[in-house]
């Protein structure tokens, strides 16, 4: 029973905000009494923490496993972009947005988690695509590793990417090109721009 409440939480806080969910609202869509909710998680803010925990595994499962699959460096950030985009359900009412003004402690915990999976799995990525000869080989590796990781975080800021303006999936997009575009040779040029011309047909 404790799955399957971390299961529909998790889904629930995603498309409607971890805010916006009452214990309430959850109990009822489960089909169970509020007790029963409580019987497995002290309060509502036990719950949260143990669904970003849940669901910041998976995600880290995922990428690294894209990242086993020793892809094409441009293509892993793009396989990546998908797979994380798919498990927030495209941040449709901004979840991010509601854990870090409602739930502080949780926020900044999930940021420095994904700070840490993200340095490593983008500065091994940057290696890479040196030694392919589709990054230019006079980076400075740890401040573009920091800089990719900065940009992520700040386009979620609806106060200076509101989504009527920037939908999450293209900010995503642009976001990821524009980072690209900073680091590739002429021969990566080519891979990127493939890449982005099969994504448009």
């Amino acid at each position: 029973m404790k799955e399957k409440i971390l299961h529909k939480a998790t889904d629930m806080f995603l498309n409607l905000g971890f805010k916006s969910v009452t214990m309430d609202d959850l109990a009822q869509e489960i089909g169970i009494s509020k007790k029963t909710i409580y019987s497995h998680f002290a309060n509502k803010t036990k719950l949260v923490e143990e669904c970003t925990k849940q669901l910041f595994c998976s995600i880290s499962e995922g990428i690294d496993h894209i990242c086993s699959l020793h892809k094409n460096p441009i293509e892993e950030l793009y396989e990546i972009k998908r797979f994380a985009l798919l498990h927030l359900k495209n941040e449709k009412v901004s979840p991010q947005y509601q854990l870090q003004k409602y739930y502080p402690k949780i926020h900044g915990n999930l940021k420095k988690k994904q700070y840490e999976l993200m340095q490593d799995c983008v500065v091994e990525n940057i290696k890479k695509g040196i030694e392919l000869g589709i990054y230019r080989d006079n980076l400075n590796i740890d401040f573009v590793s920091r800089i990719y990781f900065s940009g992520v975080t700040s386009i979620k800021d609806h106060q200076f990417f509101p989504v009527t303006k920037f939908p999450i999936v293209s900010l995503m997009d642009e976001y990821l090109e524009y980072h690209l575009r900073g680091i590739i040779t002429p021969k990566g040029r080519q891979v990127l721009n493939k890449i982005i011309n099969s994504n448009q047909e």
